[in-house]
């Protein structure tokens, strides 16, 4: 494993499996496959440079409460530095950092000019007024004014944080150093510069994947069974896609639980019960509730973890029967359920390529706003589709070369593009 006690990150516990480590892991492996110098195996496995600041907010009630605002730069070998911002309380340094480092490669792979990065606050935004999050979204921008910018890193948004959020970073940041800047954040809303398809990007970026790896099983998404954990921006966005494409989604499930029809949900009235619910899915007519885990292990063709990382592990994954496995999230399998799946010989689309298509439609909003010429939705979805099928081909084609698993081949491109990129590049001094 690579020696990762000079990151000055947090310690994990023991029961923790921790998402740097995991990362890492994965990055050794790839390495090991390239045949990498150890010296450029040591550079990409530590980020350029970590960001922490302190984000003083006055609360609503008056009291004043002191934040911690992290953003983790893991390499722009490749161009700027790109990643989402993410407000859940389980945000920690050591997962903010494997995120970046996954953006990095996840870059790489779909040939974006982009390099990693990744920030968080360890926050229930649920618990924050609107009030509140404008606050302190807008002095977490204000203490990174320095360390992001439309060539130098730009924020999207990720788990807990919207549109919204980037309007209120892309304003401040504007205000500081008095112009609009657009291109300072993608995932805007429309009025200030966003592009259209990018709220289902990854969502739709899922779905294409999915298609395609049953297409090469001489399958179609019609009747398909798919289970799908997460129903928000990126599990509703594929839920939806599924449904429209002929699919049978027979479960999905959010924080409080799930529900489950071997008929098959209808999605849109579904999605509509979600809106006025508050996210709650239980007893939505004709259903039966299940909890987050039961929905892991229910028969399927197709599952979709479009949640938090963790979630199968080797506590429960010889409880799964799908025979396909999309990770919409990042990190939902474990390192040594990985492995078991993989000796069963179960389909494991990595993350890396099957959740890329939102950092593909920002790639592809942030370059029609440094033009300043907008495109239409139809040709947005186009984009996405070609770049998405395009490295699938590729991802298969280095698996059947190298006689390796899907994930394996997926990171041995990412990271080997990187590594010729530092070669070629070279080292400064």
């Amino acid at each position: 494993m690579i020696a990762t006690h000079t990151m000055p990150l947090e310690a994990a516990t023991p029961a923790y499996i921790c998402p740097f480590d995991q990362a890492c892991s994965y990055l050794e492996a790839a390495a090991k496959e390239l045949r990498l110098d150890q010296g450029v195996l040591e550079i990409l496995s530590h980020p350029r440079k970590v960001v922490t600041v302190a984000i003083p907010v006055k609360l609503d009630n008056g009291e004043i409460r002191v934040l911690a605002g992290h953003r983790v730069q893991h390499s722009d070998i490749l161009g700027p530095y790109k990643g989402g911002i993410r407000y859940h309380p389980a945000v920690t340094l050591r997962e903010v950092s494997a995120l970046a480092m996954l953006m990095t490669w996840k870059c790489a792979l779909l040939g974006i000019p982009y390099g990693g990065a990744k920030g968080g606050i360890a926050i229930d935004p649920q618990h924050y007024s609107v009030g509140e999050l404008e606050r302190i979204t807008r002095r977490y921008t204000s203490e990174l004014i320095k360390d992001i910018g439309p060539s130098l890193d730009i924020p999207a948004p990720d788990m807990g944080t919207s549109a919204r959020e980037m309007a209120w970073m892309m304003d401040t940041y504007s205000v500081n150093v008095g112009h609009a800047v657009p291109g300072v954040v993608t995932g805007k809303p429309l009025s200030v510069g966003g592009s259209l398809g990018r709220e289902k990007a990854t969502g739709r970026g899922t779905m294409i994947i999915v298609r395609e790896a049953l297409a090469d099983q001489g399958k179609t998404l019609e009747g398909i069974r798919v289970v799908i954990q997460g129903f928000g921006n990126v599990g509703g966005a594929a839920a939806e896609l599924l449904h429209q494409a002929g699919a049978k989604v027979i479960a999905v499930s959010t924080t409080t639980g799930g529900v489950y029809s071997p008929d098959g949900l209808d999605i849109p009235a579904l999605k509509a019960y979600a809106a006025k619910n508050h996210h709650n899915l239980i007893d939505f007519p004709h259903t039966r509730a299940i909890t987050n885990a039961e929905l892991l292990t229910l028969p399927c063709d197709v599952l979709i973890p479009a949640a938090l990382e963790n979630q199968i592990t080797e506590e429960n994954v010889h409880q799964v029967q799908a025979q396909i496995i999309a990770e919409a999230a990042n990190g939902p399998i474990t390192l040594e359920a990985n492995r078991v799946l993989e000796a069963r010989g179960v389909t494991v689309l990595p993350d890396i390529l099957a959740n890329a298509g939102g950092v593909v439609v920002s790639y592809l909003e942030w370059v029609q706003g440094l033009s300043y010429l907008f495109w239409d939705e139809e040709r947005v979805n186009r984009e996405l589709e070609s770049l998405m099928v395009q490295a699938y081909r590729q991802v298969i084609q280095q698996s059947k070369v190298r006689q390796v698993p899907l994930r394996l081949a997926a990171y041995t491109l990412g990271v080997g593009r990187v590594a010729q990129a530092l070669n070629d590049r070279g080292l400064y001094p």
